[in-house]
């Protein structure tokens, strides 16, 4: 299979890749398993936020279609 990248795109896998020192296929992986748990969820009417660790400000993630 073969993923058509803009070579933007395919730096930032790169570079989250070197990061988080997994390969590009297991970073592809991960990302696939968050936004399927994440529209799982909003698909069941539930809200996800990302929460600031000491203000506890929080901020909803927003899916786009």
């Amino acid at each position: 299979m073969t993923l058509n990248l803009s070579s933007q795109e395919m730096d930032l896998v790169d570079r989250l890749a070197d990061e988080k020192g997994l390969s590009k296929t297991a970073l592809v992986r991960q990302a696939l398993r968050l936004y399927q748990s994440i529209t799982d969820r909003i698909e069941r009417g539930e809200k996800v936020f990302f929460e600031h660790p000491s203000t506890k400000e929080k901020a909803e993630l927003m899916m786009l279609n």
